[in-house]
């Protein structure tokens, strides 16, 4: 029983870093209708920015988290105005925001490898130290993740649900033109959802560099994971992401006690097919 309460603590840490880097992406996917492959660059100069507020800079990591949340929104800020808003007004189409969201990914990607470099680093975090918390084991890189993933989870499920502006992105997701009638400002709404998105994903490539080595080729590849989320969870919905987060992650965690772990990325591709199959109304 022991052994399956670890597994199973695992499978939700994990779980939940990918239920929050989906429910960012979903944001730009289901409410402004953006593929943004460059999400996964999000997610690593988040990271990068939490690796220079804790190392280079000294500061406690739950003062990085926050540092990194607010220059990755200034990011997503500063490309939603110089970029996907311009696109939008001139009703470029779904393949002309696919192909620019690739190219933007290469840019960012040569820019961080310029700046940072491929080898691998570490946040000032004691990777040795673990926590015997009744019969579950957690290292001090878990906690952080917890201690930073859980408010990020709660805050976004709680927005959406009873604020105003989480009430205004459920209405443009299930009828834009409708909520643009009733009041819905859809230029001050772009701003918001993509400066709230770029935060959320610096929370989970901070969240996924606790755990792993901060190397960008490794959160690049995070993303495939994400996606499976995202389509699993629904596209225009936010809260079924998140679900469908702490279900791969739970599901991958399992799956690597039982087997080889290199098969773990072949149950989340599995359960969403079943999924899509089964139930095309996704989780939401």
């Amino acid at each position: 029983m022991s052994g399956f309460l670890q597994l199973l603590v695992n499978g939700l840490v994990t779980g939940s870093i990918i239920a929050i880097s989906a429910v960012g992406l979903t944001f730009m996917f289901g409410i402004l209708g953006v593929v943004n492959f460059a999400y996964g660059d999000y997610l690593t100069f988040g990271a990068y920015m939490a690796f220079v507020a804790n190392v280079t800079l000294g500061w406690p990591i739950a003062l990085a988290a926050v540092f990194a949340m607010a220059a990755t929104a200034m990011l997503g800020l500063a490309l939603e105005l110089v970029l996907w808003a311009p696109m939008r007004r001139r009703r470029a189409g779904t393949v002309s925001l696919f192909i620019t969201s690739i190219g933007l990914a290469l840019v960012l990607r040569d820019v961080i490898l310029l700046i940072w470099g491929a080898d691998g680093r570490r946040y000032d975090v004691n990777l040795f130290q673990v926590y015997d918390l009744g019969v579950v084991r957690l290292s001090l890189s878990q906690l952080a993740t917890i201690a930073i993933a859980t408010p990020a989870i709660v805050f976004v499920g709680v927005m959406l649900k009873r604020s105003r502006l989480g009430k205004a992105m459920r209405a443009t997701t299930e009828d834009a033109p409708i909520a643009a009638a009733f009041g819905v400002n859809e230029k001050l709404l772009g701003y918001l959802i993509s400066g709230l998105a770029a935060a959320v994903a610096a929370v989970a490539g901070l969240c996924l560099a606790l755990n792993h080595t901060l190397a960008p080729v490794q959160i690049y590849a995070w993303m495939g994971v994400v996606f499976a989320a995202v389509m699993m969870g629904g596209v225009g919905s936010p809260i079924g992401p998140l679900v469908a987060g702490i279900v791969i992650g739970v599901s991958e965690a399992l799956t690597m006690a039982v087997s080889n772990p290199t098969w773990a990325p072949l149950v989340s591709f599995s359960l969403l097919i079943a999924i899509l199959l089964f139930r095309p109304a996704r989780l939401s």
